[in-house]
C-alpha cells in the first residue's frame, strides 16, 4: 500500500504532515539555537558555527512556509473539528503562525545581510543580500525578529496544548489527522 500524499476531506496527506512536523522541529530548534547562541563569548568553539547553523536553519524554514502555503493552497483541507467559535480561533492562530513564521524569517534575514553581504546556507548557496541596508537595519530587524520569535514560540506551544485537548479532552481526530497520512488504515478508535 502507497502512502498517499495528498489530503482527504477528512485527514492530511503525508506531505502536509511531514511539512507540519519538519517546520514544528525546525521553529522549536531555531528557537533553542538562538536562545543558546546570544550568550556565547567570543572564545566559544560554536561563537561563528551556531549563527552559521541558525541562518541556514531560518532560510530553510523561509523555502519550508513557501512550499507549505503553495501546497495548503493547491490541496484541500480536511474540515476543522470542534465548535464553530474554536473553528474560527483555529484560523486565526494558523494565520498567525503562517505570519509569524514570515516575520521571523523577513527579520532574520535583514539582520544577517544588514552589512551588505549575503547568507550563507550550509555552506552550499548562498542568498544574496537585496539591499545595501538600511541606517540602524541590524538593531531593528533584531528588535522585531526577537519580539516574533518569542511570540511564535508562545503560539506553538498554545497550538500544541489546543490539539493536546482535543484528543484528550474532546476525544476527537484533530491530533490523529496530523499524525497518520489519510487513506492509511490507522488504530481504531472509539468514535469511528
Amino acid at each position: 500500500m502507497s502512502l498517499p500524499l495528498k489530503n482527504d476531506p477528512r485527514r492530511y496527506g503525508l506531505v502536509s504532515i511531514a511539512l507540519h512536523w519538519l517546520m514544528a522541529l525546525l521553529i522549536f530548534g531555531l528557537y533553542f539555537l538562538g536562545e543558546y547562541m546570544v550568550d556565547l563569548d567570543y572564545y566559544d568553539p560554536w561563537y561563528i558555527r551556531a549563527p552559521d547553523l541558525h541562518r541556514s536553519l531560518g532560510i530553510l524554514v523561509a523555502a519550508l512556509l513557501v512550499l507549505r502555503l503553495v501546497w495548503r493552497r493547491l490541496n484541500p483541507r480536511p474540515e476543522a473539528e470542534g465548535r464553530a467559535w474554536e473553528r474560527r480561533i483555529a484560523a486565526c492562530m494558523h494565520g498567525l503562525l503562517y505570519a509569524l513564521i514570515g516575520v521571523a524569517a523577513l527579520s532574520g534575514y535583514l539582520i544577517s545581510t544588514g552589512d551588505g553581504q549575503g547568507v550563507q546556507v550550509f555552506g552550499l548557496i548562498e542568498v544574496p543580500a537585496l539591499n545595501d541596508g538600511f541606517r540602524n537595519q541590524e538593531d531593528i530587524a533584531g528588535r522585531i525578529h526577537e519580539f516574533t520569535t518569542h511570540a511564535l514560540f508562545l503560539l506553538a506551544l498554545l497550538h500544541g496544548l489546543a490539539a493536546l485537548k482535543h484528543h484528550f479532552l474532546d476525544r476527537d481526530r484533530t491530533l490523529r489527522r496530523m499524525l497518520w497520512p489519510a487513506g492509511v488504515p490507522s488504530i481504531p478508535s472509539t468514535e469511528e
